[in-house]
């Protein structure tokens, strides 16, 4: 790989810089403060891990063993400059990333540490989120980011437009960019993703004829495995060009009928009716705002007694008002315009259209196993020089960090993923 490339793919989520740089001028400045304040800080954070065990390197030469109190897993960090505390403090899980970029802090491991961190999200409280100043100024960038028609397609294009060659390097033949499903021991991804969409159409009662939608068709996974299952009448509709391109050759392919086809349409735009409806990990980018949104569509284009099945990732509700009011690493760098699911508040607004909530799969250790698997399948690429031109090294580290923190979360049991079955009723 060129490293002297400048970033040309994937410039749109380095841009997040610009937005979230916030604070490192004042993080240096604050780390003159006396240690004693550092490790003041450093308390605190004891006393929030009712789980695992946090070893810290510290600037000063010292070692201090924070947590140990109850059964979880053992994190490593080497503390390289106290201006990384700063960061946490003011910016939580956005200013702990650009402290990691700015080599203020490191780790052999990085899982564990998301893990624990996630794992200890209540008694944590505030510790990763941003605060101050900088939270509201983190707040307005993520607005700004929201998801109207204009904002679900630049948003969709920042991430997915990388480019199908990317994407291909890391995820599984069939290129699932979602959950895979790990219901026996020794299962390839392959296997697993199957599985995962197997599950899906298990739950739509489709029948040779049947109208389906997917809502956020991806490359076209799922939408190869309903024609090849059951002859339905297909329709995928998603925002990303690159996508659509892929998709749509594959349908062309499977469905030999011509009948079934993929639209570059925005959910709120779909026509129907439908029998069912499926949709994979696409409502995290719709944003707390559209949920209402999200589920009229729902509600709308299924016919009486049909039937929706949607694969979300949800965050725990304990944790789900102090994450709702600030702004992550993810929704900053990785995702803009996301908001993982309030599963207590997205079921109250199904419910509130007529839309039955029933039949809840949580597999969440599923997740975790599918990111450690495309985070080796994504170095082995990086290693073996396979990556795309047009990369440079930041963006390498930056989507391995993505992967290693959404995987420690995952473990950390704070978020999760599922599958449930909405049913209309009238």
């Amino acid at each position: 790989m060129n490293t002297h490339v400048s970033p040309r793919r994937g410039k749109e989520l380095l841009r997040a810089d610009r937005a979230f740089r916030s604070g490192g001028g004042l993080a240096r400045l604050m780390a003159r403060l006396p240690e004693g304040f550092f490790h003041g800080q450093l308390d605190k954070i004891d006393n929030g891990l009712a789980f695992g065990t946090l070893e810290g390197h510290l600037p000063d030469g010292s070692v201090r063993i924070l947590g140990g109190r109850g059964k979880g897993p053992t994190a490593v960090v080497h503390l390289h400059h106290w201006a990384a505390l700063v960061r946490l403090a003011l910016s939580g899980s956005v200013g702990w990333y650009r402290a990691w970029e700015a080599g203020e802090w490191s780790s052999p491991d990085p899982v564990p540490l998301f893990d624990l961190f996630m794992r200890n999200g209540e008694t944590l409280g505030n510790a990763g989120r941003s605060r101050g100043p900088l939270r509201w100024l983190n707040r307005l960038s993520h607005f700004l980011n929201r998801n109207s028609r204009a904002g679900a397609r630049r948003n969709i294009h920042a991430h997915y437009d990388l480019g199908n060659d990317f994407y291909r390097l890391w995820l599984d033949s069939g290129m699932n960019y979602s959950s895979a499903l790990f219901t026996d021991a020794g299962m390839t991804i392959e296997e697993a993703q199957t599985a995962k969409l197997d599950a899906v159409l298990d739950r739509l009662d489709l029948r040779s004829g049947s109208r389906l939608l997917e809502i956020g068709c991806g490359w076209g996974a799922l939408a190869e495995r309903a024609v090849e299952r059951h002859d339905v009448l297909y329709t995928g509709i998603t925002l990303s060009p690159a996508q659509a391109e892929i998709a749509q050759g594959r349908l062309e392919e499977t469905d030999l009928t011509g009948r079934s086809r993929i639209e570059l349409c925005d959910y709120r735009d779909a026509r129907g009716p439908y029998d069912a409806i499926a949709s994979v990990e696409m409502v995290e980018a719709v944003g707390q705002a559209y949920w209402p949104a999200y589920l009229d569509t729902i509600a709308h284009l299924l016919r009486p007694g049909g039937r929706a099945a949607i694969q979300y990732i949800l965050i725990s509700d304990a944790l789900f008002e102090r994450y709702a009011a600030s702004t992550d690493f993810i929704q900053a760098y990785i995702f803009p315009g996301g908001c993982l699911i309030s599963e207590s508040r997205f079921r109250a607004l199904a419910e509130e259209r007529g839309l039955t909530w029933r039949d809840v799969r949580r597999f969440g250790g599923c997740y975790a196993e599918t990111l450690r698997q495309w985070r080796e399948r994504f170095d082995a690429a990086v290693a073996a020089n396979r990556l795309p031109a047009g990369f440079d090294d930041r963006f390498v580290r930056l989507w391995r960090y993505y992967l290693q923190y959404c995987e420690g979360g995952f473990r950390g049991g704070g978020i999760d993923v599922a599958q449930v079955t909405l049913e209309k009723t009238a």
